[in-house]
Formats: structure tokens, C-alpha cells, sequence
């Protein structure tokens, strides 16, 4: 019989609990399914006399991460303290220098440091794992790193991020303004206190850096994305993009192009009719595609206690099937030492144009002006529509909503400023790119 293997789980929050369940309750199972039985033998948090509905007693405490990582009471060690810098790299890069296997839910330690500690991994024949770093209970790693080892990948996208997905999807079914859904979504535990973050396309782009290297074979480059929040959506643009029969959500995207690697996170107006466009609240999507499988689209819960906690016990649960001495996954699909240096895409045009919201003073001269700026930049419009500006709004102003073709970004926002130099815009132009 395999002798047990024992876990070190530093952080007690919703996730950790959640996990020390998980591993309790269905240890015949994972014992069963791995050949050998999973222990949870020592536990690390800020307040070891905080009530979590958890019987610690049974548990070595800890109260440095550092101290447990290092301990020759696991065998691994899973962080789920958070944050790039700090307890939890000091500890996850103590624990594989100690010759523990790593386990971790941090998605911005590994935005920032996921190269190094891959390294450290291989260097020390020792695995690191992380599928609950991006899209929760969605297994998109093991699926990237090993199922589609034989594809050839083009292009990723998704919603990876539940608060601005829940957010999103009460403005639209209940017409309700972006700062209300999210005093709302605060108020459920949705968002944080200081929800920036998650809203401002943070969260979304350090799990598309992951998932664009895993991709692509390239060195993570969280600093490399262009990175949009949806603090700027308003009703007007929810009705708008209905009216033109399609929805708005916060993608994260990252494609290969001729030029290197494309990324970036921002509002998008994807047809109504789309899978991507059918996820609602707080759920993740991730769509893949590739050569030979073609287009791959999984959904499910982005967050929360059970969902994290099952992807972080499947890592788990990898590692007690390992076999000693056999070759492991390398944590980004190909060897750390092999990662392609990560080149930026050149701008290019957006296949699927823009949508631009305006809000002008009502004078004459206006649309000449608009129209001027639009030809000189070489922005071809498909289509141009004015509204009068809600009455709560100052008289004398009008709403114009233009649908761009293909373009480059750079032409719009040049455009954009031009308009503004003609003193003809009231307000900050909103600008949503359109994926078909």
C-alpha cells in the first residue's frame, strides 16, 4: 500500500475550507482514484482562533507560510493565501526549493512569477499545478496543457471574470446602472470592497497571460495586454447593442498573428445569438480555437468555495497518482527553459469594427464634422444613427451612435480626437469593439 500523502494548505478562508471538506469527506473516493490516500496533516492561517466551522484539532498549525512549506510533515503545499508578492511566494518558492510539489490558486503570482517558479518545479523534478488559478471549477489548464497537447491553437477567448459577467448581466435584464448592480453585487459578496480589480479588467488579464502562454508556448507577459474595464458601460450602450441584436461582455482574448501575440481584455458586443453571449451572472466561459479539434467551448462556475476548492483537490489528486521517477507535465506545457520569448503583436484591424457613441452639441456643422474626421482616417461606416439625448440630459444635445467596418484602433481614437478639437462632443466618447 502507497504510503499517504500528506498536505500543507496555507490560507483558511472560503477556498480552504472548502477544500479541507472536500478532501474529508470524499477521501474514499480520491483514495480509491489515486491508489493512495490524501491527508491533510498541517494548516497555516492568519487567526488560529477564528471560528470556521472546521475542526482544526487534528491539524499541526502553523503560524508562518514560510515554516509550513518548508515542513517535513507534507509532502505538498497548496497556497491559498493570494497576492503576487508577500507570504505567498515567499512560501510557494520555499516549498519547491525544499522538494515539496506546489499547489496554487493565485493567478496573479503566476501572471508575475509563473516562469520562475515553473523553473524551480522542473529543476527539482516536482510538479506545479494550478487550474484554479483561471475559471474556477472550469478544468482550461489540464485541458490546454494535456488534452490538446496535439493542436495547434489560433486564438482564446472569454468571460473570466464572474463579477463583471453578474454585473453586466443585471444591467441588461433589469435596466439598472453600472454603479447600482455593483453596490449590489458588493453587497452579496460578488465584489470586493474596493472592487478595481475585478471591474478595471485586472483579474481577466493575469488569467489570459496564463492561459496565452500555456497557448502559445511563449513567456507569461501580464504587463503586455491591453487591459479595458466596464466601469465606462452604461444603459444607453446596453440598449443600444440590443437594438442592434447584440450583447455586451467583458472578453478577455489572446491570439497567435503573423506579427506575435495578440491580447487583450475589454467590453465587447458579440451577436445575441452566440454561445459566449448566452452566459449569464456569474459564470465563466472559455472558448479554444484549434486545428484539429476545431472550436472547444466549456463553461461553469468562475468562483466560489466548492468550485475552486474541486479544482485545486484535482491537483491534488494528480499528484498522488504521479509515479516517482516518471517525467511530469511540465506546469506551462512545455519546459520553462523552452518558452518562446513573448513578442507583442503589431496593431491590426479589428475584424469586426466598433461601436461609437457620441453625445454632441445639436448645431449645425455636426455630422460634417463627424463625417470629415471618419474620411480622413480612412474609417469606413456601415452605419449611422441619431437619437435625441435623454431628456435628463442638457437641451441641445444629441446621441449618435455609429457602426464602424473594419478597422484599426488606432484610426478611431485618432478620429475621436479630432471630433473633440471641433468642440462639436459633450462628454467622453464611448467606444466597444464588435466580435462576429
Amino acid at each position: 500500500m502507497n504510503s499517504p500523502l500528506r498536505v500543507g494548505i496555507a490560507g483558511l478562508g472560503t477556498v480552504g475550507v472548502s477544500l479541507v471538506q472536500v478532501l474529508d469527506r470524499n477521501r474514499n473516493l480520491l483514495k480509491d482514484r489515486c491508489g493512495r490516500e490524501i491527508v491533510v496533516t498541517a494548516v497555516n492561517a492568519r487567526d488560529q482562533s477564528k471560528d470556521r466551522g472546521i475542526d482544526l484539532g487534528n491539524f499541526i498549525w502553523f503560524d508562518d507560510a514560510v515554516e509550513l512549506a518548508t515542513s517535513d510533515d507534507i509532502d505538498v503545499f497548496v497556497e491559498l493565501i493570494g497576492g503576487e508578492e508577500g507570504a505567498a511566494l515567499d512560501a510557494s518558492r520555499a516549498a519547491l526549493k525544499s522538494g515539496k510539489h506546489l499547489v496554487t490558486a493565485n493567478k496573479a503570482m503566476l501572471a508575475k512569477h509563473g516562469v520562475e517558479l515553473a523553473c524551480a518545479a522542473e529543476a527539482k523534478g516536482l510538479l506545479l499545478n494550478f487550474e484554479a488559478a483561471v475559471a474556477g471549477g472550469i478544468p482550461i489548464i489540464k485541458t490546454i496543457r494535456e488534452a490538446l497537447t496535439a493542436n495547434s491553437i489560433g486564438r482564446i477567448y472569454g468571460i473570466l471574470n464572474g463579477t463583471c459577467n453578474y454585473i453586466l448581466t443585471r444591467m441588461e435584464r433589469e435596466g439598472i446602472s453600472f454603479e447600482d448592480c455593483l453596490a449590489d453585487a458588493q453587497r452579496l459578496g460578488y465584489a470586493e470592497a474596493d472592487p478595481t480589480f475585478d471591474v478595471e479588467g485586472f483579474d481577466t488579464a493575469h488569467k489570459l497571460a496564463i492561459l496565452a502562454s500555456l497557448c502559445f508556448g511563449t513567456e507569461i507577459a501580464a504587463d503586455e495586454i491591453y487591459v479595458e474595464g466596464i466601469s465606462s458601460i452604461t444603459t444607453a450602450d446596453i440598449e443600444a447593442a440590443a437594438e442592434l441584436g447584440y450583447r455586451i461582455k467583458l472578453l478577455g482574448v489572446a491570439q497567435r498573428t503573423e506579427s506575435g501575440i495578440e491580447q487583450r481584455v475589454h467590453p465587447t458586443m458579440v451577436p445575441v445569438d452566440s454561445t459566449i453571449a448566452q452566459i449569464s451572472g456569474v459564470t465563466n466561459a472559455v472558448a479554444i480555437d484549434a486545428d484539429i479539434v476545431g472550436q472547444l467551448v466549456m463553461s461553469g462556475p468562475g468562483a466560489g468555495g466548492d468550485a475552486t476548492a474541486s479544482a485545486v483537490a484535482g491537483d491534488i489528486a494528480d499528484i498522488a497518482k504521479c509515479v516517482p521517477g516518471e517525467q511530469k507535465v511540465p506546469a506551462l506545457g512545455k519546459l520553462a527553459k523552452d518558452l518562446a520569448p513573448y513578442k507583442k503583436a503589431r496593431m491590426r484591424s479589428h475584424e469586426g469594427g466598433y461601436f461609437i457613441r457620441l453625445t454632441v452639441h445639436d448645431h449645425v456643422g455636426v455630422f460634417a464634422a463627424i463625417a470629415g474626421a471618419m474620411s480622413k482616417h480612412e474609417i469606413s461606416l456601415e452605419s449611422i444613427v441619431q437619437h435625441r439625448a435623454d431628456q435628463k440630459e442638457e437641451d441641445g444635445l444629441q446621441t449618435i451612435i455609429l457602426i464602424t467596418h473594419e478597422t484599426t484602433e488606432s484610426a478611431v481614437r485618432a478620429a475621436l480626437e479630432a471630433i473633440g478639437k471641433e468642440s462639436a462632443l459633450a462628454g467622453t466618447p464611448q467606444m466597444i469593439r464588435i466580435e462576429k
